[in-house]
């Protein structure tokens, strides 16, 4: 089995290629974080998994095109698209403005969306020229997106709108990549566990492990379901908060610590 895993220095995509790393697994691991990769990849052929770590930004778009053209060899099962960043809002300006700095929203943008996109495209590719399995399929991809996606959050404005945009791309397309034999699954979860997270100086309500966000994710995708959801009450109070209209929501939402400036990390 051939699987290939962006974002594998750390969290998530660390958690996916530890679990699947065994014996007669190859991963095809990338992250931009060298050191990161590398104890991944360390740890996994421990494992007994054949492991090619590449280090590259999923922004580079040839180099990902080129990348998993090589890294598909003659069959990709399975593509987990986990690379992303995530942070908040700068301090308030010496006028009482509080706005994400501009390249900050760009280089979010470039990540959490194009990043992903540049994945996509070329595995969709390398797996549309494979024949179906056993399970009629040709191969599964899996894309993180986020709760963050299903609303309006004042804190987040460019992260909730990179994972609302993959998230409505991935389900929007997966029925007819279904019919072709390529099962797509979107991951909104809430907050994992993960190294970057802990940067966060709020409450994190209903955070977990990366061990049991990385077993729902798999159960999920191995089911080819189309959008997993965890925590379940965090997701549906989110729906249900986005129903208001936004001047009644944004009464609440401005009053939470993960909304005020600096509350969360803005590197």
């Amino acid at each position: 089995m051939n699987i290939l895993i962006t974002g594998a220095a750390s969290g998530i995509g660390r958690g996916l290629a530890l679990k699947l790393a065994r014996p007669g697994v190859s991963l095809q691991l990338c992250d931009h974080a060298a050191d990161g990769l590398m104890e991944t990849a360390r740890r996994c052929n421990e494992q007994g998994a054949r492991t090619v770590p590449t280090v590259l930004d999923t922004r580079d778009r040839q180099g990902m095109a080129d990348w998993i053209a090589t890294a598909s060899g003659e069959r990709l099962d399975m593509a987990f698209l986990c690379a992303g960043i995530t942070g908040g809002l700068p301090p308030e300006a010496d006028d009482g403005l509080v706005l994400e700095r501009e390249e900050r929203v760009w280089e979010m943008l470039d990540t959490n969306l194009t990043g992903t996109l540049n994945t996509f495209f070329p595995v969709v590719q390398a797996m549309r020229r494979q024949k179906r399995n056993g399970e009629n399929l040709r191969g599964r991809i899996c894309v993180m997106a986020s709760i963050a996606g299903f609303v309006c959050y004042p804190g987040t404005p460019s992260y909730s709108a990179s994972k609302a945009a993959l998230d409505r791309f991935v389900v929007a397309n997966a029925a007819r990549l279904e019919r072709f034999g390529i099962s797509l699954t979107s991951i909104c979860c809430g907050f994992v566990d993960t190294p970057m997270v802990k940067q966060n100086r709020f409450p994190m309500p209903g955070m977990i492990s990366t061990e049991d966000a990385v077993g729902r994710i798999l159960r999920g995708t191995l089911r080819q379901t189309r959008r997993v959801i965890f925590p379940a009450w965090l997701v549906m109070g989110s729906r249900l908060m986005d129903l208001l209209p936004p001047r009644l929501a944004e009464r609440y939402y401005v009053t939470q610590p993960s909304a005020q400036p600096a509350g969360m990390p803005d590197f």
